[in-house]
């Protein structure tokens, strides 16, 4: 080894899992020169010292027990797999040129940044970004400031005039119909159809279904004696029989377009069976589940049911947000004055329970048309109000009281702020501080007659919002999909910061017309590359938590290699969609060797699993914990990953149903910003390149 302490050398090597000693074969090149890398040829080294990452460190080389080397280095560190690295050392030696493998390279080529302007030095994008702004998909997330509520179900019992006798929280609603000039959402009637299957000796003598694959499709099956049971679509291969709990015949909703409702989430893995699971041990009714919120207004309940509801949606499960404030809005008007939510006001009191009781029913009967989880949006802040609605549940679903509890009081202030200038209750209110106090009124209407909630299943959220903290409280909570509510609401929070979304900058796999590979990027890839590091260092500049991911496929950590100054972070379910046999095939070789797998693909791109490798739920899965390490940073994070994951990563945060998600269009050199605040989700697109 050269022996020079005067030059500062770069030293590519991987993290072993205590990362305090470091004992192989290295190679060393000088950082700000082209002069040919060094190879050890001697014994293998131990690294006693030095900072992992960073600018320029001293690291202290033991050759033998009484000698030993200091030297000024440029430390790349990255994890990699012990094969990994032999395979990348063996290639370096037979080809006597920097290798990469899985996109970690050995030797770091060209670290200094070029200034040429037509390359996309710094200079390139000088100007202001929102030259580069395009339009976003009119399906796309709201670019504009829209009150949660708003997006909730539309109200499709108000054309029914109800009479509703309440006593100690009992509801007994009577309906006449009337015409009241609102339009009627009903589903038409519900055919019936019986479902059957053979081998009375087997069926499954507890409650529930069972199915021990992935996905939860419903499709009808030819009666062939007395016993019932339901066949599920699995997304691979042929459909197997699951064999119900008794005779009772299952109801489907048969459409044209054979589009079924079912108790079972359109989702992989772990979701679909942690279902299966619940729906085998659990009662009837806790096959649907309704997450009740509970609290003072102006406490982010209906901000924390958009964000459950979309989560759900994504994870597969049927799932909808119905709010009583929409629905008191419809039947009693928008010009309430905060005496109308005074507790000693009957009138108002049993106008409010009557809305309240139309919604909960509204949600039950969706349920009992195949709905799994509905999210009941309003105060109910008395115990008497949610008696009401845990006798109307009895025997039909399981409900789960969410509070939300703030005592900040600068938090406090700002919602009540966005109530004023968002809701509708106050569209009409011309002086934003008569609004303003008559909310406040409101408010202290409500904090009079408060309960805190302590009966059935509930979460606590107690100064939650904020994401610094708080805590959060449980009780009687079982069953999967109660528990990762838990953990979801745990990880989520107000704060407001940008999600970056982009794909790589185009690869070789991207310009011969392949699917998968871990090719390079292009000459145009590269330039993209620059032209992003530029913007992201224009867009985040004052942004100190800021930090980059990209998959631990090389045409993305390529991507990711000009942007300096964040923190980087290779995670694996950030790799594309595993193609399985057909990687590295064209579409057009698939369709003419495997005509049978592109047709299969092509009916239900959602649901098809190459062979051996994954399908869109597939992917959804595997993206879960990446959607939880998103709601949970407080600061901006940039992703650079690949089209079908992008796919899914955005159908999240724009709320688009799952068959929508392998069409949704993620174009090449084109960054999606995602802005996540109080105000909801809205998006702004970039585009740096044609």
């Amino acid at each position: 080894m050269e022996r020079e302490s005067t030059s500062t050398w770069e030293l590519s090597f991987v993290v072993p899992p205590n990362h305090e000693t470091l004992d192989f074969k290295f190679l060393l090149k000088p950082k700000y020169s082209s002069a040919p890398a060094i190879v050890e040829e001697g014994p293998n080294r131990l690294l006693t010292g030095g900072h992992l990452q960073g600018d320029t460190r001293l690291a202290i080389f033991r050759l033998s027990a009484d000698e030993v080397l200091e030297y000024p280095v440029f430390i790349k560190a990255d994890r990699v797999s012990p094969f990994d690295l032999a395979a990348s050392w063996r290639a370096y030696q037979e080809n006597l040129q920097p290798s990469t493998v899985r996109g970690i390279p050995d030797v770091s080529i060209n670290s200094v940044p070029e200034t040429d302007i037509e390359n996309g030095s710094s200079v390139c994008l000088e100007l202001d970004l929102e030259h580069y702004v395009v339009p976003a998909p009119s399906t796309s997330t709201n670019s504009g400031l829209v009150y949660a509520a708003n997006m909730a179900e539309t109200p499709r019992s108000l054309t029914c005039s109800g009479v509703f006798s309440i006593s100690d929280g009992s509801v007994n609603p009577s309906h006449s119909l009337k015409d009241s000039g609102v339009s009627v959402d009903r589903p038409a009637p519900i055919k019936e159809m019986e479902i059957v299957v053979p081998d009375p000796a087997r069926v499954y003598s507890g409650s529930g279904m069972v199915e021990s694959k992935s996905v939860g499709t419903f499709s009808p099956l030819q009666k062939q004696d007395s016993h019932r049971g339901i066949l599920v679509d699995r997304g691979v291969g042929s459909p197997r029989l699951v064999k119900s709990a008794s005779s009772t015949t299952f109801s489907l909703d048969l459409k044209l377009n054979t589009e079924t409702k079912n108790p079972m989430p359109a989702a992989a893995g772990a979701v679909a069976a942690g279902a299966i699971a619940d729906q085998m041990l659990g009662p009837k009714e806790d096959r649907h589940l309704a997450i009740v919120l509970v609290g003072l207004p102006a406490r982010g309940k209906t901000f924390t049911a958009a964000k459950l509801t979309r989560y759900l949606r994504w994870l597969g499960h049927d799932t909808k947000h119905f709010n009583v404030g929409k629905y008191r809005r419809l039947k009693h008007g928008v010009n309430q004055s905060a005496d109308f939510f005074r507790g000693d006001n009957e009138e108002g009191v049993e106008a409010r329970n009557e809305v309240a009781a139309l919604a909960m029913e509204d949600m039950i009967s969706w349920m009992q048309e195949g709905g799994q989880v509905g999210i009941f949006d309003a105060t109910n802040s008395t115990r008497r109000r949610r008696n009401m609605l845990m006798k109307m549940a009895e025997g039909k679903c399981k409900i789960i009281f969410l509070e939300t509890i703030c005592n900040d009081e600068r938090i406090i202030e700002r919602n009540i702020r966005l109530k004023i200038q968002q809701s509708p209750d106050y569209a009409e209110e011309p002086d934003y501080e008569a609004g303003l106090r008559d909310f406040k009124n409101r408010l202290t209407n409500y904090e009079k007659v408060y309960e805190p909630v302590e009966e059935g299943s509930y979460i606590k959220m107690i100064d939650m919002v904020s994401g610094l903290g708080g805590i959060i409280q449980v009780n009687n909570i079982s069953g999967y999909l109660p528990g990762r509510i838990v953990f979801f609401l745990v990880n989520t929070h107000l704060t407001p910061r940008p999600i970056l979304l982009t794909r790589h900058g185009e690869s070789l796999d991207n310009v011969r017309g392949r699917i998968g590979g871990d090719t390079v990027i292009s000459d145009a890839g590269e330039l993209y590359a620059k032209k992003l590091a530029n913007f992201v260092e224009k867009r985040l500049k004052s942004e100190r938590a800021a930090s980059i991911w990209t998959s631990t496929l090389q045409r993305t950590i390529q991507s990711a290699s000009p942007i300096v100054g964040f923190p980087k972070i290779q995670w694996r379910a950030l790799d594309e969609i595993n193609a399985g046999v057909c990687d590295g095939m064209t579409y057009e070789e698939i369709k003419k060797n495997m005509p049978e797998e592109y047709e299969a693909r092509k009916k239900d791109k959602l649901r098809y699993r190459y062979p051996r490798g994954e399908s869109y739920l597939d992917v959804i899965q595997r993206l879960e914990p990446v959607i939880i390490e998103l709601e949970r940073q407080r600061g901006p994070v940039v992703v650079i990953s690949h089209q079908a994951v992008l796919r899914a990563l955005y159908a999240y945060f724009a709320d688009r149903p799952l068959k929508e998600i392998p069409h949704i269009e993620v174009p090449l050199h084109t960054i999606i910003e995602i802005q996540m605040g109080v105000s909801g989700v809205q998006e702004k697109r970039y585009k740096l390149m044609d």
